[in-house]
């Protein structure tokens, strides 16, 4: 069986997250400082260690297969190319900012104006679609500096936590994008490594099923039951077992992480006691 080439970002924090799930779904890789390919131990995969603007072309000519890469770069470099899942980490926001001092708000008051980008391709189509005619400096790194020099009026740059603007004395304006990582695939990728990449995309829905959700155990009074049960979801239905103590059961479920302190207010109020709150590590269905 030949092995499926997978493209991660050769460093950083994307680099970190897309080793982490590689691990999370049982992938073993050895890499040494600075190495540039490596094997799997226990599963027929290589990872290729690239620059995040270099792995559009890669993916177009087949060179990888397959790619952890930030949508932002697909969406300017490789808008040709697909992707088959969204995979919940990286997560930032291709942004127009300003310096604080500006009288610029909003996006129609950079009208004539000039923004610095890293991400020509993408602003050209935005501002396009919102009808302003902006002149644009395509630069590489360090593009928040460009106002303090004097080659912009504004800049249009990812943005994650907001530090980097405020460092720079810069206020955001628009937001043009979300973006995430995501598992993008070759167009010439063979029906065999196909079929790994398959294997591979089923056990990162595991885990990301198991991140997204909480396991859940607690103890319910018999006359509180049924409230109790029309409060919480299951992947079929919770699992209710009797207690050694007459007129209590115990109660077994998954909820989301997104909708738990919610019900847990609820099942305080309906009676629940000694609840259980447990992560999951991998959530087959």
């Amino acid at each position: 069986m030949s092995n499926l080439r997978i493209a991660v970002q050769k460093s950083g924090r994307l680099n970190e997250d897309s080793m982490r799930i590689l691990k999370d779904i049982g992938i073993s890789i050895d890499n040494g400082i600075d190495q540039l390919k490596a094997s799997a131990r226990n599963f027929p995969v290589e990872v290729f260690y690239l620059r995040n603007g270099d792995i559009p072309q890669y993916l177009r000519d087949g060179v990888v297969d397959a790619a952890i890469i930030g949508e932002n770069i697909l969406i300017e470099k490789g808008n040709d190319l697909a992707f088959i899942e969204r995979l919940g980490f990286s997560k930032c926001k291709v942004s127009i900012a300003v310096p604080k001092e500006s009288e610029a708000n909003s996006l129609k008051d950079l009208e004539g104006k000039r923004i610095a980008t890293s991400y020509p391709e993408t602003v050209k189509k935005f501002l396009k679609e919102q009808q302003i005619d902006a002149k644009l400096h395509t630069i590489s790194g360090s593009v928040e500096i460009a106002p303090n020099i004097g080659l912009a009026d504004g800049i249009c740059d990812i943005v994650s936590s907001g530090s980097t603007l405020f460092k720079n004395g810069l206020k955001e304006i628009e937001v043009l994008l979300q973006s995430e990582a995501v598992l993008a695939v070759s167009p010439k990728i063979s029906e065999e490594r196909s079929a790994i990449l398959k294997k591979i995309q089923f056990r990162i829905q595991s885990v990301l099923k198991g991140r997204d959700s909480k396991y859940v155990l607690l103890n319910a009074p018999n006359e509180k039951l049924d409230a109790i049960l029309s409060l919480l979801p299951g992947m079929r239905s919770p699992t209710v077992l009797p207690l050694a103590e007459k007129g209590w059961s115990s109660v077994h479920t998954v909820i989301s992480k997104n909708e738990f302190w919610e019900i847990i207010d609820g099942l305080k109020e309906n009676g629940a006691e000694g609840i259980l709150v447990c992560p999951i590590e991998k959530m087959v269905l």
